[in-house]
């Protein structure tokens, strides 16, 4: 009898490393153009065979990413061609002439040709630095809606603020307004199944991101659309870090303070904002919505504030939010301000942040104390000791959780949104960010970071020498991991 079991056992691991092997052979062949992943797949599958195959079926299908999105880039580049081609030419030849603008040319024409980022000038920003002040903003313009809501969130939680929000969405859907929810089949996978039925049948619309195969199980970790975006009329648009949840607001037991940052924009960059819903409600949704005149506002608006809305994914040909941080490290001349509540990140980053220090650029990174992810904390933590070398100084927030997403270049550029800078906004999920050109914002940012400051500790590399043997233990381990964090 136990003979039989043993090689049933040696049956079962033999099939196991088989698979292991056969994965391990397309992952040479396919992915190609990220060793540093690849090889941290091969250690797991052949230290954890087991294990490293379940680990692959949620954490990897890499190998199937061209498939899934063919139709959505073909879809992507069909209305970026027609609607945008004609108008990006004429910007790229006509909004250069003071001497501010001129600076930024070659940042503003590397997002114009990698994500066809329109650039406009005529903009107005409000920034939004904790959840009480968001949510005040966003409901009030909810409440304002006659015509349409088009919504977006990577996390809805069905709490008190989730509920709220969800009542006005519902009101609204009963008075005739065009309402579209989109949101994540990962991030919202918690959500009750009938949580949305009041809201449809008032004529509301929702539509799930890669939704779960069976209740509250997504195999599908990868790909997740992360972008938070909100479009009410035309008139108002918000993006940034928060999602819709109580714990935004500061109540979660585990987090205490929620600092996020988020903006509201009045102006043409809206329109750009609205294309990256539609394009991502039409993929979701898998109902065509066409790209009616209603939905962009040619209303002439008032403010001065230049803004590109940068968007990048799986399905992108450029890592543009990547390469956007990547120009502003590389192009700053006195400091780089960063927030960012996961710092796991590639090597041209990494090299860009180390350059630009010992260049002389006052280079300031910080992150959160309290970690929500504890191999990516670790992992944060790990590139601390090759950045403090260069004489970059770190910081860890103390106050609550910092979940900023916020660059700043020489008090004249910023960007914010959605993405971290991490491996994993980089590469795998679908991010949104707007970049700033206007030193009245980004001095206000500036002014926000600083007295972040002031509820830091700064890591020195006294204290990181100090780490313990445990510490030192859960940084290389997280270390090696990072290129699938």
């Amino acid at each position: 009898m136990k003979g039989g079991v043993f090689i049933l056992y040696l049956k079962i691991l033999g099939v196991i490393l088989i698979i292991n092997l056969i994965l391990a052979i397309l992952m040479v062949f396919f992915e190609r153009r990220n060793p540093a992943a690849t090889w941290a797949w091969l250690m797991i599958l052949l230290f954890l065979p087991a294990v490293g195959f379940i680990l692959y079926l949620f954490l990897g299908q890499n190998l199937r990413r061209h498939k899934t999105f063919t139709l959505k880039e073909e879809e992507d580049r069909f209305h970026r061609t027609v609607l945008m081609q004609e108008e990006a030419l004429e910007h790229d030849n006509t909004l250069f002439s003071s001497p501010f603008m001129r600076q930024f040319y070659h940042m503003i024409h590397l997002h114009l040709l990698s994500c066809k980022a329109l650039y406009s000038q005529d903009n107005e920003i409000e920034v939004y630095t904790d959840g009480q002040e968001k949510f005040k903003s966003l409901m009030n313009s909810l409440q304002s809606a006659t015509k349409y809501i088009h919504m977006q969130y990577y996390i809805f939680r069905n709490d008190q603020i989730g509920r709220k929000i969800l009542h006005i969405l519902e009101q609204k859907a009963a008075q005739g307004v065009e309402v579209r929810l989109l949101y994540d089949g990962m991030g919202s996978i918690a959500l009750p199944r009938n949580f949305f039925n009041t809201l449809k049948q008032r004529g509301g619309h929702t539509a799930c991101f890669f939704p779960p195969f069976v209740p509250y199980i997504n195999l599908r970790v990868n790909y997740r659309n992360h972008r938070k975006i909100t479009i009410v009329d035309g008139k108002e648009a918000f993006i940034g870090g928060f999602n819709v949840g109580d714990e935004y607001l500061g109540k979660s037991r585990r987090f205490g303070f929620w600092r996020d940052t988020h903006i509201k924009i009045k102006g043409s960059a809206i329109n750009e904002l609205q294309r990256r819903f539609l394009l991502d409600w039409r993929f979701a949704s898998k109902k065509k919505i066409e790209f009616e005149e209603k939905y962009f506002s040619k209303a002439p608006f008032q403010g001065k504030t230049g803004v590109q809305i940068v968007a990048s994914g799986p399905d992108s040909k450029w890592t543009s939010v990547k390469d956007g941080y990547f120009k502003m490290i590389t192009t700053a001349r006195q400091k780089i301000y960063i927030q960012t509540p996961y710092f796991v990140p590639d090597e041209s980053i990494l090299q860009a942040l180390k350059i630009a220090a010992l260049s002389g650029v006052d280079v300031r990174l910080m992150f959160p104390c309290k970690p929500d992810h504890l191999f990516v904390y670790w992992a944060s933590y790990s590139y601390i000791g090759e950045l403090l070398p260069a004489g970059i100084r770190c910081y860890t927030y103390n106050k609550g959780f910092l979940h900023s997403k916020v660059m700043l270049a020489d008090g004249l550029v910023a960007s914010v949104g959605t993405a971290n800078l991490d491996i994993r906004s980089f590469h795998l999920n679908f991010e949104v960010n707007a970049f700033i050109y206007d030193p009245e914002v980004v001095q206000q940012l500036e002014k926000s970071f600083e007295d972040d400051l002031k509820e830091c500790t700064e890591i020195t590399q006294e204290i990181y020498n100090q780490r313990s043997l445990i510490v030192k233990w859960k940084e290389s381990i997280s270390r090696l991991l990072s290129p699938i964090l």
